[in-house]
Order: structure tokens, then sequence, then C-alpha cells
């Protein structure tokens, strides 16, 4: 959605600032204070200047010294202790990139930091994915990034796009990518020129963001296999038409009824849209041979030939949109 972007120009914008890091990691989520070391590792040459303490604790934390786990509070204490004093010396803006991955302590030292900064000339600002991160540093200020307009989106994504592109798979794209810039740059690059014009196929091969991926077909996988059968007619019929999308369910003889796991785990919207790009591509390479075999036999067999005899493309040259009729679909 751009929040690295985002945290980007921010860092860029506070010269004579000293700038610290933490960036949240999934498979470090058990560790604790994983998150917090990182950040405050280039801190520790003012260790000394904390009171004993706030000093041991933060030493047992990070290993620099034996004894019992200190208590949460004092751990707490001394990272406030810590970034004001580093402030004294120097503004300190700590930046937290992907905070719903931060392991829960560093979380929890990270909020009751932030809810006690008040005169010191410290920010601290973090971004989290919508959804995954709304409980991290819950109750503090925050500024929700509602993506790209579909104007801008639209614009985005065809002065990326040279050649040939789809009315109706652009509008497509820009209406699953829900205004994000990433998505809008990077899901087009997985088709190939003639799928852009013709949105008759969705590429097999070419990985985008493969760990969020593979997230999203290990949930595929746990919804019924009718559920997974109707996701991924919608993953093979990539201009969103309901009449086919309703035909294809029919000629595999599956009740529409059966989409209602994938909505309700988070998958897919009402009227089989995909609430991330990267949803669609998961379930259609994770589907068997047979099974996206099988889905094309029915979406061809639900495919009125008559209704849409001129497909139309768009196609940027220069800063112009120019719509033309597209020849006939070969055979695949």
């Amino acid at each position: 959605m751009g929040k690295t972007a985002l945290l980007e120009y921010l860092a860029g914008r506070v010269g004579g600032w000293q700038v610290a890091r933490t960036v949240g990691v999934e498979s470090e989520m058990e560790l604790a204070h994983a998150g917090l070391h990182q950040l405050c590792a280039p801190l520790l040459g003012h260790l000394e200047r904390l009171p004993v303490p706030q000093r041991d604790a933060l030493a047992v934390v990070f290993g620099r010294s034996a004894g019992r786990a200190p208590d949460r509070f004092l751990v707490g204490l001394a990272t406030l202790t810590l970034v004001a004093e580093v402030a004294e010396d120097q503004p300190l803006v700590c930046l937290v990139e992907d905070a719903q991955w931060l392991d829960q302590a560093s979380a929890q030292v990270l909020g009751f930091v932030a809810r006690r900064l008040l005169a010191e000339r410290v920010a601290l600002v973090a971004a989290a994915r919508p959804g995954a991160g709304d409980d991290v540093l819950a109750g503090l200020p925050d500024l929700p990034d509602c993506g790209l307009g579909d104007r801008d989106a639209r614009a985005l994504l065809l002065g990326n796009v040279y050649g040939p592109l789809d009315a109706a798979v652009c509008e497509q794209i820009v209406a699953e990518s829900h205004g994000n810039p990433l998505a809008l740059l990077e899901l087009p690059r997985t088709w190939n020129i003639s799928w852009l014009a013709g949105g008759f196929r969705l590429p097999a091969s070419q990985p985008v963001a493969g760990r969020i991926e593979q997230s999203y077909a290990r949930r595929l996988g746990l919804l019924p296999a009718e559920t997974r059968l109707l996701v991924l007619a919608a993953a093979a019929e990539p201009l969103g038409d309901l009449v086919l999308f309703h035909g294809a369910a029919a000629a595999l003889g599956v009740d529409l009824a059966a989409v209602s796991p994938a909505v309700d785990a988070g998958l897919l919207r009402g009227g089989g849209e995909f609430a991330h790009p990267l949803v669609r591509s998961a379930a259609y390479r994770s589907a068997a041979a047979e099974d996206r075999q099988r889905m094309h036999r029915a979406l061809a067999a639900a495919t009125d030939a008559g209704a849409d005899p001129e497909p139309q493309s768009t196609e940027v040259r220069g800063r112009e949109r120019v719509t033309t009729p597209l020849p006939p679909a070969g055979p695949s």
C-alpha cells in the first residue's frame, strides 16, 4: 500500500536527526524483544547513562549480561530513558516497518514508550499492514493509508504498461488493486502482452511477492473443495464477468453458496472480486493441472461467443490512450 515509501519519505525529511529502524519479521514473532533489539542496537553506546536498574534490565534482555528476566515495566522504562538520552544529543526518529509482525514483547515496549513521549525530541512512526496490524500500538494516533483513488490508480497503471491493454482487464486490475501502488505496478508484470490485450489467460510461472502468495495459497488450501473450485473459476476468468462465473459454476455442478467460506476467510469479496491481486495468482498457480483444465472447459462451455464479438483494447502511446478493436483470439 506504499507504507515503505512513506517511511522512506519521512526519513528523507528529517535532516539532522538520527534515524533508528526496526522491521517486523514473521519468522521472529516468537523471539521476545527481537524487534526491540534491532531498533536499539545502534543506540546502546548511551546505555551507561541509564540508572543502574534500567541499564541492567536492557543488558539482560539483549544478552549483554546474565541474570533473571527483568520486569517488563522496567524494560519499557529503560527503553524510554535510552531514546530520551540519545535525543539529548541529537533528535531521534524511530521507524518501525511491518509492525504487524513484531514480537509481542517488542510491540508492548514500543507502545509503552510511544504513550509516554512528551517533551522529548523523539518521534516514533510505525507502519502496519491494514487488518493484520490493527492491534499493534493500539490507541495511538494513526493515519490510515487508503491507497490511490480509481483515477490515480488508472493513471499509474496506464503509465507503466507499454502496449495493448484490454479496457476490461484494465478496470479489473484497478478494482482488485484497491489503490495499492505496488499491486498496480507488479501485477501486470506477471502477464505477457497477449494476456493483457485479451484477458483470456493468466500467467502460470512468473512469481510476484512469493512469500505473500504462498501465504494465500496455504489459506486457500484450508477451504472446502467446492469453494476452491469457485475461487479457481474467479481466477481463471479475469474480467469479473458474473454471468460467465455463474455459468461456469453451473457447468461444474457447484452451488454458488459454496463461495461463502472464501468470503468469510477474507480472500474474496462479494461478486467474486479478490481481496488482493495475489489471491488470484495464488489460486491459479496452486491448483492442480487437471482442475485448471476442468475449469477452462467449464468457462468455455459457459461462454457466449456472440455476447462480445469485438473486445476492446486500450493502448498507451506516449501520453495518449487509444482504444481499438482486438483481433479474434487464436487457439491456446
